[in-house]
């Protein structure tokens, strides 16, 4: 199997993963578990803390400390082991600590998947920026199916969801065995703690364009949140029908 039909089954499970609950688990949370709007919103902004703190953090140590395709490993062994237990949970404030654990290691996921996948197409002398993008769609693909899997199953309003994402991040931490090793950058490190620590990098909000992406990238991610708490085809069908009185 070539590098590319890898990556592609990477990035494939990694969306999976996330498709699987993202867009449901807000119905199933306020329909089954009956939490109010205030603690669905809560268990939702454990992704908006983590996604504010991890990336960067692990960033730091895949690129100075552990190869990022064992460390993408250890963190879905995390996230499976939280999906699993979130399933059984039903207590809200328990379910917001569960998933700021599943946040925390999922979301520098999606930029280790893009390390992995960039240092791999490297070392198969593959030019990354004609390759990659047709190797990123795969993950929208998987999103995509994961959603409608969980649709005809009607797993919307079912803790399934959740097992079904564990299961699917297990098996994706398993596949990451198969993937090439991604040397760290031993050359990196310095014993300036500013170094250690990746603050150096905010020298690159002095440049313009930077800070103008940064203010957007936050804007749009807040807005995106709305879509993914209440995202469920379902549950928005409901709300539209109700709003123009066809039901």
């Amino acid at each position: 199997m070539n590098i590319k039909t890898r990556l592609k089954i990477m990035l494939f499970l990694q969306y999976f993963v996330w498709g699987s609950w993202l867009v449901t688990l807000g119905a199933y949370m306020m329909k089954t578990l009956n939490f109010s709007g205030a603690e669905v919103g809560m268990v939702y902004s454990s992704k908006g803390i983590a996604a504010i703190l991890m990336p960067g953090i692990i960033g730091i140590i895949a690129d100075k400390y552990i190869p990022a395709n064992r460390l993408y490993m250890i963190c879905h062994i995390i996230c499976a082991g939280s999906l699993f237990y979130a399933a059984t949970v039903t207590d809200s404030t328990l379910m917001f600590w569960i998933m700021l654990i599943n946040a925390m290691a999922f979301m520098p996921t999606i930029a280790l998947s893009n390390s992995i996948s960039y240092s791999s197409l490297s070392q198969y002398q593959l030019d990354s920026v004609a390759n990659f993008p047709s190797i990123r769609v795969f993950g929208t693909v998987g999103f995509i199916i994961a959603m409608w899997s969980i649709s005809l199953l009607k797993f919307e309003l079912s803790s399934m969801q959740l097992y079904i994402a564990g299961s699917c991040s297990l098996l994706l931490a398993l596949y990451s065995l198969t993937l090439p090793h991604i040397a760290v950058n031993k050359k990196a490190i310095s014993s300036s703690w500013v170094s250690k620590l990746g603050l150096d990098a905010l020298v690159l909000f002095k440049k313009t364009i930077m800070a103008v992406f940064f203010l957007f990238a936050m804007l749009l991610g807040a807005v995106l949140q709305i879509t993914n708490t209440f995202g469920s085809h379902s549950y928005m069908i409901l709300l539209v029908t109700r709003y123009f009185k066809i039901v």
